[in-house]
């Protein structure tokens, strides 16, 4: 088949590079020239999908990366993976609107337009199928198939991936269903169908909800345990033993990446709208994970205190930017947070990550630097909030007078513990 996927960033690329592999003939368009320059060269800027998987795709001529909206002419299938971000508490879909007038200009009847991005439940037939229908004169369900299947990608996760998660698909109608589930099954191993587009898009929410209330409730546990003086991650260990009934998560700087920060406000927000009242839920574990880094830094800032230095003037060195261990993603990083509040407290901030090597939103003119001895000694204090396999944690133990560990990576006399 003949697939446009229109973003090529942490979702879109792995699923265009494994869809080439499977023998379609895929073009991965982006508006991002820089990025799409990249992939052409053989470059890959996500984890999950080496260079070497990246550049046997291109050889073989079945991945083609582009900016020119005329490249997605002719498709048998089109997924839309681009970001929706909020904007002042309220979903942005413009770029998801984009790719679908984009995509309906080129409709053609039998096609298969499929949403992947996260979404408030209604979206694929309210917002997308419409824009297709008045781009291209055809109608969803009758002229073309139309359908949403969210994403799951976990970057950097080295069990699960695009191929062994198993997908959820649907579409408005029985036929679209089948279809779109006809292409996955060529794609990943398992797919599960569900009978509506709005099931769908629920269980996409469903799932970081669920984890973003979760990593709030530990994370509050986190504060109370540290002033109680009881050592939250010992009885954490300690209830992880419990074979049934529970599931761990544990404390840390905050949330990041698009899922959990921006995913169950879309259905706050839908609640809202549709039903005139709150999703308390998720709006206390937003105002507890959205915190997280001001406590990170109330922290460092007493971690200070006890060795009569005040944040202002200090250096202070992060370790990981990322939202995650092992990944690049920046995106809604709490660590971004960290920087911004560091400095407007005064503080020279410095960061160490190896895998960050896009420009980061909300961070302008960052100091990065290389995780050395020399770079440990000359840091008055230390931060670890991405805990990087690559990270020499036994030259940080050894080197840093004053750590403060996010993520309990850490141990010995200079090391303070979340």
């Amino acid at each position: 088949m003949r697939v446009v996927i229109a973003g090529q960033g942490y979702v879109g690329l792995p699923l265009a590079v494994r869809a080439a592999e499977a023998g379609h003939q895929v073009v991965g368009y982006d508006v991002d020239t820089v990025r799409v320059g990249r992939l052409a060269r053989g470059e890959s800027y996500v984890e999950d999908i080496p260079a070497e998987r990246l550049r046997a795709v291109l050889a073989a001529g079945t991945f083609r990366p582009s900016t020119d909206p005329a490249d997605c002419a002719e498709y048998d299938i089109a997924l839309i993976t681009v970001p929706t971000p909020l904007r002042d508490g309220a979903p942005d879909l413009s770029y998801v609107e984009a790719s679908a007038e984009l995509l309906g200009e080129h409709l053609r009847p039998g096609a298969i337009v499929v949403l992947e991005s996260t979404t408030y439940p209604g979206t694929t037939e309210e917002v997308v199928g419409p824009i297709l229908e008045k781009a291209s004169g055809l109608t969803a369900g009758t002229d073309f198939a139309l359908g949403f299947s969210p994403e799951r990608i976990d970057p950097g996760n080295p069990v699960w991936n695009v191929v062994n998660t198993p997908k959820i698909v649907s579409g408005v109608d029985e036929t679209s269903l089948q279809r779109i589930k006809d292409f996955y099954d060529t794609v990943v191993d398992t797919t599960v169908p569900v009978s509506s587009t709005r099931e769908a898009e629920l269980a996409k929410l469903i799932e970081n909800t669920f984890r973003h209330v979760n990593i709030a409730l530990v994370n509050e546990i986190a504060m109370i345990a540290a002033d109680l003086g009881i050592d939250v991650w010992q009885a954490i260990d300690a209830a992880s033993t419990k074979p049934f009934g529970f599931m761990r998560f544990t404390p840390g700087p905050g949330v990041g990446g698009h899922c959990l920060p921006v995913d169950p406000s879309y259905l706050s927000w839908r609640v809202q709208r549709a039903l005139g009242h709150s999703f308390r839920f998720v709006d206390l574990a937003n105002d507890i994970n959205n915190h997280m880094p001001d406590y990170v830094v109330r922290r460092l800032g007493a971690a200070l205190n006890r060795r009569r230095l005040a944040v202002s003037g200090s250096r202070i060195l992060l370790l990981g930017l990322a939202y995650k261990k092992n990944t690049g993603d920046a995106r809604e990083s709490p660590a971004v947070r960290v920087v911004q509040l560091l400095r407007q407290l005064g503080a020279e901030v410095r960061v160490a990550d190896p895998h960050v090597v896009e420009a980061v939103h909300g961070a302008p003119d960052l100091t990065m630097v290389a995780l050395t001895a020399e770079e440990l000694r000359s840091a008055d204090a230390v931060v670890l909030l991405a805990d990087h396999d690559e990270f020499d944690y036994d030259l940080i133990a050894a080197e840093a007078t004053c750590v403060l560990d996010t993520r309990r990576r850490l141990h010995g006399p200079a090391v303070e513990v979340i």
